[in-house]
Formats: C-alpha cells, sequence, structure tokens
C-alpha cells in the first residue's frame, strides 16, 4: 500500500496542479460596466482571444445608475465608465484604486492637451484614464423639423428647445431629453445667462422654471431610448449625447427607412464631457483590469470603436485611424472655434445637489 502511494503520488500531484490552473483560468473573469451600446462586439471578442480572460459585460445609461452601484460599497465589477464630473464625486468618496502606469505602457498614446483638462476632475490623472469624449448637443430629423419650423429653424441654437413657440410646434413629431438632471439643468442655466456648475439654489428655480415652462411639449425623457426613436422617425428632436446621433443616422441608413438624422453643436455653447475608465477599489481583478485598459489604449484598437459609437477618443496616435465622416465632422470633433464655447461640468455642493434634485423631480412629473 505504501509502495502504490508512491507511485501514485506524481499523478496526485499532477492531478492538483492541473486543477490547480484550471482554477486559477476559471478565476480570470473581468467584470465590466459600460454606457449602452458604447463599445464594438468584435473588441469585446478579440481582447478574450488576446488575454485569455473571460468577460462579463454589462451595460448602464445614466451616470446616476452607475453611482448608485459604486456607493454600496460593492459595485461587483472591475472596469466601470463613469463621466469626469461624476468621477470627481466618486474620486473624494473613496471607491476608486489608483491606477499602476506600469502596466498601462499604452499610456504614452493619450493626448497631454486632453489630460491637463481632465486634471481638474482627476489631479493628477491619478484614478481613470479617459474612454471617448463628446458633447450634449442637438439632434434632429430634418424633413420633419423643416415641416414644422420651415426652413429658418434654429437647428443650431438652444433656442429650438428653450424658446416654446419652437417646441411647441415641434410636440406633434416628437421631442425626447436625456433624463440627466447633471446635463440638462447646465444647459438650462446657460441659456438663462447663468452659470452652467452654479451653486445658488436660487438658480436653480429659474432653471426649473424655464423647463417647467416647456415641459408640456416634451415626449419622454430617457437617456438611450431616444437613439431607436429618431432612428426610426418616431421623434424628430432629441436633446442627447453627440456620438449617439451618428449611431442613430448610421441605424437610418442601414435600414434604408427613409429617416434622415442629423445633429449639431449649438452656437451657444454645450458642456463637452469625457467619459472615463477606472478600477473600483474593491475591484476583484485589478491586474486584468489594467490589462483591458491597456488593450483599449492600442491605437488600432480605439479607432475602430470611434467609428462604431461615432465617438472621438483621447488618443492622439488613432486619430488619423478614424473614419473621415467622424473625424472631419465639427459636430463631433468640435473646431478650435468652438471649444472656446464649450465647459465641462464641476462636482455641486450638498445644498446645489440638493436644489438640483428637488428642480428635476418636480420637472420630471410636470407639477
Amino acid at each position: 500500500m505504501v509502495r502504490l502511494k508512491r507511485l501514485l503520488a506524481p499523478f496526485i500531484a499532477a492531478t492538483l496542479f492541473t486543477g490547480a490552473l484550471q482554477a486559477q483560468a476559471e478565476q480570470r473573469t473581468l467584470r465590466v460596466y459600460n454606457w449602452f451600446d458604447y463599445i464594438t462586439p468584435q473588441t469585446l471578442t478579440d481582447f478574450q482571444k488576446d488575454s485569455g480572460v473571460k468577460l462579463i459585460y454589462d451595460i448602464f445609461d445614466t451616470n446616476e445608475a452607475l453611482e448608485a452601484k459604486l456607493l454600496t460599497g460593492n459595485s461587483g465589477y472591475d472596469v466601470v465608465v463613469p463621466s469626469n464630473v461624476f468621477l470627481a464625486k466618486q474620486i473624494e468618496a473613496g471607491v476608486f484604486q489608483p491606477l499602476d502606469r506600469s502596466k498601462l505602457p499604452n499610456w504614452q498614446h493619450l493626448d497631454p492637451a486632453l489630460m491637463k483638462l481632465i486634471e481638474a476632475n482627476d489631479p493628477g490623472n491619478k484614478f481613470a484614464v479617459p474612454y471617448m469624449y463628446g458633447t450634449v448637443l442637438i439632434g434632429f430629423n430634418p424633413d420633419k423639423v423643416k415641416a414644422v419650423l420651415g426652413d429658418n429653424a434654429p437647428v443650431d441654437s438652444w433656442d429650438l428647445i428653450f424658446k416654446e413657440e419652437n417646441i411647441a410646434k415641434l410636440k406633434q413629431c416628437g421631442v425626447a431629453l436625456l433624463d440627466s438632471p447633471s446635463e440638462i439643468l447646465p444647459l438650462a442655466l446657460q441659456y438663462l445667462g447663468l452659470d452652467p456648475n452654479s451653486g445658488k439654489p436660487d438658480d436653480y428655480k429659474k432653471a426649473e422654471a424655464l423647463l417647467l415652462k416647456i415641459r408640456p411639449h416634451i415626449t419622454y425623457f430617457h437617456s438611450s431610448k431616444y437613439m431607436a426613436d429618431i432612428a426610426n422617425g418616431d421623434i424628430c428632436v432629441a436633446v442627447g449625447y453627440s456620438g449617439s446621433f451618428s449611431q442613430a443616422a448610421n441605424r437610418a441608413r442601414d435600414a434604408k427607412n427613409g429617416v434622415v438624422v442629423d445633429m449639431r453643436l449649438p452656437k451657444e455653447g454645450a458642456p463637452i464631457w469625457f467619459d472615463m475608465l477606472a478600477i473600483p477599489k474593491n475591484a476583484a481583478d485589478p491586474e486584468d483590469a489594467h490589462t483591458f485598459i491597456n488593450y483599449l489604449l492600442r491605437p488600432e484598437v480605439i479607432a475602430p470603436i470611434s467609428d462604431f459609437v461615432g465617438y472621438p477618443n483621447p488618443n492622439k496616435d488613432a486619430t488619423d485611424k478614424v473614419a473621415p465622416a467622424i473625424r472631419n465632422n465639427p459636430n463631433l470633433y468640435p473646431t478650435a472655434e468652438a471649444m472656446t464655447k464649450l465647459y465641462t461640468l464641476k462636482p455641486l455642493s450638498r445644498d446645489a445637489e440638493r436644489a438640483r434634485t428637488r428642480a428635476w423631480t418636480r420637472i420630471k412629473s410636470g407639477t
């Protein structure tokens, strides 16, 4: 029996070693939480082949939804994609772990000028890497808007939305706004000549009054539904994310449904935002999280994603690899002149945040 045990020992050890390797392989599962329709399926497939890491990939459509998970202290994800203004609050709350630059050699491809802008929300660029950036602007169906407002419809101005005589007419073909107080209320503040990052509760009452005035003419608030609806011709105007209208235009063309989707960056200006790749403090697999982020920093990987989602990326070495229709579109890649009118959003004080939340609740309900 002793001899038998000795003979079997190498086989038992090999079996245990193989089992350990299998268990280790099974543990290499990366959980990613990203925005709706914000990456190519091929990118995810290629990463899994390249790294051997299994991906569990979930989606959300508002910063508020992501933040609710992060602030529980156990999001269940290894990589998340908050927008820069939310990132700043979340860094302060201690929900992320610092990045290890030694594991991100492709950091060298990032545009230093854009990284400097992001430092307003992430000092020293310690906690996050920019993924995509864009603006909040106006998407529209040219034919339907022209039929309602004529040839001189102010599609390049926030007057299209905030002047009641315009939106009241557009109601008949459908108007959608983002379900996002952190992005819609700053637009109203700016339109009123107020600071879009105002910390004054009284300013939010003024913005609320403006939005309540046009509220009866708004079809709905949603942060992803408008993409399909404008592509299908179910609505004619939406306030949404720049790249989403590029995607909607592609969907309409592919469907050959006769719908045209266009967009304009309003001449008065708009918020510019950055969606950031970050690793939660309690991530189960920070090693593979760095691997995934570094993979997305490859110019040849990120450029096709920009083509797919219609957003510019912050990778300076990828720009010439992005499709000309996107990189040469001033509504997607803002001109130097337009950049002077764009503004970043900042975290609010608690009092201002409460005022904004209360205002949004009343706006949504229409009371």
